[in-house]
């Protein structure tokens, strides 16, 4: 099944982010994670930003596979100012010339996580590939570097806390090897605020959370997705579980907006939480991917509540970015459901 990203979807971004791009206008960009679910909406945004604005950015994209990425997204492989490099991220030969941005998005892929990757690889390819990353933006002498974390630093959200704070000093058990996100995320994002300190070089951390949108993958371990493929099928629309864990989802096309606004606007060296504040049970998120279905389908949820005081919640404050960047959630989670579905529809 795939997905298309809207026209209305692309230029929403360039309407809130049209002075970034002309400040980029014949920049030189290295992305890693270029081929996963936040680099094809980067790329993709570039792109349009490239043709609708008449710049000369252009970007090298770090991918483990190019002739796959060509298969998959043939309209942006064969894009001339997007070449992809082909590397691994913990190794990758360093290429040829400056570039005025580093945008670090790679990560552990997907598909390796939903089939339970073993916990040092998880953790090496996450720590050592930060770290070859920064030590080409060293060499390359880019200006900015903007890494892209997680939530899953954090660890645990603790039930007193609704929204968590970047400040919020907690962390995963060290001895949960289940972490391995977290605590490898954790030294990257030292690393990427020592190399800036280091060599003076603009450096931030947009700390993800969950989000929703075309390219997410559907077959995997993404609840949002399962239920649109569910829902898609013709349902039931499938919660595999009590329904209680609390989420919230940030739309793409808001968090490129966002991602461009900290990777050129950021202080560097400070901590962002990239995410939407518009809370939601699992079991409630189903029932609204239901309710938007193109036909309708039915809600089955697979297992009681066990009544546990204890909350499974994953939702950030972001109360950082709205005043020091100005960012805010322009999508709600309904448009960004319907969005989604749209996207799936021939244009």
């Amino acid at each position: 099944m795939k997905h298309v990203a809207r026209a209305e979807d692309l230029d929403h971004v360039l309407q809130h982010t049209e002075a970034l791009w002309r400040e980029l206008g014949s920049e030189r960009l290295f992305i890693t994670g270029g081929t996963g679910f936040f680099g094809k909406w980067m790329l993709e945004s570039l792109r349009h930003a490239n043709r609708r604005l008449g710049l000369h950015m252009s970007a090298v994209v770090l991918t483990r596979n190019p002739d796959g990425f060509g298969r998959e997204m043939p309209a942006l492989a064969s894009d001339p100012a997007i070449a992809l490099h082909r590397g691994d991220l913990t190794d990758f030969s360093f290429p040829d010339g400056d570039f005025s941005h580093v945008l670090h998005m790679g990560t552990t892929s997907s598909t390796a996580t939903f089939n339970n990757e073993e916990p040092l690889a998880k953790f090496a390819n996450i720590a050592h590939g930060t770290e070859r990353a920064l030590e080409f933006a060293v060499q390359c002498r880019a200006a900015r570097f903007l890494h892209t974390s997680s939530g899953a630093v954090y660890g645990r959200q603790p039930d007193a806390v609704a929204y968590m704070p970047e400040e919020f000093a907690v962390a995963p058990d060290p001895s949960a090897t289940s972490a391995a996100v977290g605590h490898s995320k954790r030294i990257a994002e030292f690393l990427t605020a020592a190399y800036g300190e280091k060599h003076g070089m603009q450096a931030t951390n947009a700390r993800c959370f969950s989000f929703i949108g075309p390219h997410l993958p559907l077959d995997l371990h993404y609840a949002v997705g399962n239920f649109i493929r569910d829902a898609l099928a013709g349902g039931p629309v499938v919660v595999r579980g009590d329904g209680t864990p609390q989420r919230s989802y940030l739309y793409a096309a808001d968090l490129v907006i966002w991602l461009l606004t900290i990777m050129c606007r950021g202080t560097s060296g400070r901590v962002y939480n990239v995410g939407s504040e518009e809370d939601v049970t699992v079991g409630e998120l189903a029932h609204r991917v239901a309710r938007q279905a193109p036909t309708p389908v039915t809600v089955t949820i697979t297992r009681s509540s066990s009544g546990s005081p204890m909350r499974d919640r994953y939702v950030p404050s972001t109360e950082r970015v709205r005043r020091e960047l100005g960012l805010t959630t322009l999508i709600s989670l309904d448009d960004a459901i319907a969005r989604t579905f749209r996207s799936l529809q021939p244009q």
